[in-house]
């Protein structure tokens, strides 16, 4: 029977879920295909994945969703570039369409964005053994790296690469992690030039436990005078990091600002408002302001950090 399917649309295609076992009358054709392995076993991943690509005409799919490929892994990644050559048509892509991190496997990633030249989208949640090298891609649309440590080389590597027609970037920071060397503002700085994102409009910094560095970033950052839509939604903003977006660069060619999750005062968000009139400005998710004695002791926690 098909593992469990998550995510059941993407890049505007439903999605059949793969049966590996082969049901009767399972379908065997379709442009958009969600692949996971069972979470009782077996069979085992790289099995689902080989029976996947031995029973669909996988020339005609387009579209390829990859989940829960075991609680130890492996990654997904490695049977896809396997199989590289069967997916001539390949425009999006999702890598690790699982709900808990710990059980999503990564490997270099790099590999997969040489290998499919044609690729729109690629989502990829995920944090351990993730890596990424400088690479350039003509193709490449949107990108979303979902994470709850995103690994400081994936940044970098992203910050140095050329996407001349990347028009959508979404990524999330996470937590500090000790045994992981976890994104930061030094990181992102490059990026926020846009000297290598030309036709960015829509741009996530999110998800962040400094959320309020990197507001202030953003506001003096050269490539949000460009956007249509910017995100610092899901994380701990404060009152500070909103009060560095009031007093930064105009904000008011923006479509969207989304701010949702969030620990502003009732005050900021009537300023945030009362800014912004022409601006489709979420403030939803509202955490509540912290009032302690100490900036130090304040535990504002972001939308999705678990590490269990």
């Amino acid at each position: 029977m098909p593992g469990y399917m998550r995510t059941k649309e993407f890049h505007g295609q439903p999605l059949q879920a793969f049966d590996p076992d082969g049901g009767a009358g399972a379908a065997r054709q379709g442009p958009a295909w969600s692949l996971s392995a069972p979470v009782s076993g077996p069979p085992e991943f790289p099995e689902v994945f080989e029976r996947f690509v031995q029973s669909v005409d996988t020339t005609q799919v387009t579209t390829l969703v990859l989940g829960f490929t075991g609680f130890d892994g492996p990654d997904a990644a490695t049977s896809l570039l396997a199989a590289a050559e069967r997916f001539p048509r390949l425009r999006a892509l999702y890598l690790g369409d699982e709900e808990d991190f710990p059980c999503i496997w990564q490997t270099d990633l790099t590999p997969v964005l040489e290998r499919f030249p044609l690729l729109e989208r690629l989502d990829v949640r995920g944090k351990q053994e993730w890596e990424l090298q400088p690479f350039r891609h003509a193709a490449l649309k949107t990108l979303r790296c979902e994470s709850c440590g995103l690994p400081s080389g994936v940044l970098q590597a992203l910050a140095a690469s050329d996407l001349p027609g990347l028009e959508h970037l979404d990524l999330w920071f996470g937590v500090d992690d000790d045994g992981l060397e976890v994104a930061d503002v030094f990181d992102l700085t490059p990026l926020l030039s846009g000297e290598r994102l030309p036709s960015l409009r829509s741009l996530g910094l999110e998800n962040s436990s400094i959320q309020d560095e990197i507001a202030e970033a953003a506001s003096t950052a050269p490539v949000v005078a460009r956007l249509r839509s910017l995100s610092l939604a899901l994380g701990a903003l404060s009152d500070r990091g909103a009060e560095s977006l009031l007093s930064g660069q105009p904000l008011t060619h923006l479509q969207r600002l989304d701010l949702h999750h969030h620990y502003l005062s009732d005050g900021m968000m009537e300023r945030l408002r009362a800014a912004y009139p022409d601006t489709d400005v979420d403030l939803s998710e509202a955490q509540g302001e912290y009032h302690g004695p100490f900036d130090d002791e304040a535990h504002l926690w972001v939308a999705d950090g678990r590490d269990f």
